[in-house]
């Protein structure tokens, strides 16, 4: 395997505007037929390696790479030397001696994928860290785009908590023109103060419209969206345990869809009907969730792709 100066995607603010709206739209051009890929992985081998559990995003990216013509080496949280006392620098210069993209999912502190990435061999792809869900945000948008024709101006509500999902969200969606993104967020429970200033930088740059309350009243109405995810999210616990109580008011609803009778609903899934929304959203015609899982698969050739252009075997 030939040296080659690989693209990495730990985080969405490492991506420029142009390639960030780039991948967005081939993903949307993958999921409606539109672009039929040219095997750009034909030759080439991705990890996948998921030290957390996973049904869609680990389903998508091997999935993926196989329709773009590669082949996989899947490993799971038992798999590596890593358990035995192997230094995680050591495992990355080894994998990147073989593998030509790395898909990780950790949950844990993205500097592990960075120090992985500090070599021009091998791209290195974050399935999600504890702090932020890059291609999630990025299949989400694909879905946005897919929905609406556009992404630019609309207006979108995130209920509950600020999670690596909605942090993602925030660092993509600030970055369109006229996006009003509006998070309502448990008390306590909201957007890390690192991602909330760097999505109002992008917003302050491209006109977009980042705001976030810690309560459900005032809600605005006429939102394009409404979004929410899990509330206990992957790999994570909640110091407080009457967290269920504070959460209780954030439901997603039908009563929400009064005030916002055009929204589609999006949740990043798996979903607990009864708890972050209701059976009759999830499952009702305003839901958009089910095409929203499809197109992890549709995003995740559009990285992969974006990843390994110019680095064809």
């Amino acid at each position: 395997m030939a040296p080659s100066t690989a693209r990495h995607l730990i985080s969405l603010d490492d991506l420029r505007d142009e390639d960030l709206h780039h991948i967005v739209a081939r993903g949307a051009a993958f999921s409606s037929r539109t672009a039929v890929p040219d095997n750009p992985l034909a030759g080439s081998v991705a990890g996948i390696y998921f030290a957390k559990t996973s049904t869609r995003t680990r389903t998508a990216f091997s999935a993926g790479t196989q329709r773009l013509g590669g082949s996989i080496v899947t490993y799971g949280p038992g798999d590596l030397q890593l358990n035995t006392g192997e230094t995680s620098e050591d495992t990355g210069r080894v994998f990147a001696r073989m593998l030509d993209v790395l898909v990780a999912r950790t949950a844990g502190d993205p500097e592990e994928m960075r120090a992985w990435a500090r070599q021009d061999r091998m791209s290195v792809i974050n399935a999600m860290s504890a702090d932020e869900h890059p291609t999630q945000a990025l299949t989400d948008l694909t879905t946005l785009l897919g929905h609406f024709g556009r992404i630019e101006g609309l207006r979108i509500l995130y209920l509950g908590e600020g999670n690596n999902t909605a942090a993602a969200l925030a660092l993509a969606l600030s970055r369109y023109r006229g996006v009003e993104f509006e998070l309502r967020t448990p008390p306590g429970y909201g957007l890390a103060a690192p991602v909330r200033e760097s999505a109002r930088r992008h917003a302050a740059r491209s006109g977009a419209v980042l705001r976030e309350e810690h309560t459900m009243e005032g809600l605005p109405e006429g939102f394009d969206v409404i979004y929410t995810t899990r509330w206990q999210t992957t790999g994570t616990t909640k110091p407080d345990p009457d967290w269920r109580e504070i959460f209780a008011p954030f439901q997603v609803d039908g009563a929400l869809w009064e005030g916002s009778p055009k929204a589609a609903f999006m949740h990043d899934l798996p979903a607990h009907r009864g708890e972050e929304v209701t059976a009759d959203v999830l499952d009702g015609p305003m839901s958009i969730a089910f095409q929203q899982a499809e197109n992890k698969m549709h995003s995740a050739m559009a990285v992969l792709e974006w990843c390994r252009a110019d680095n064809r075997p």
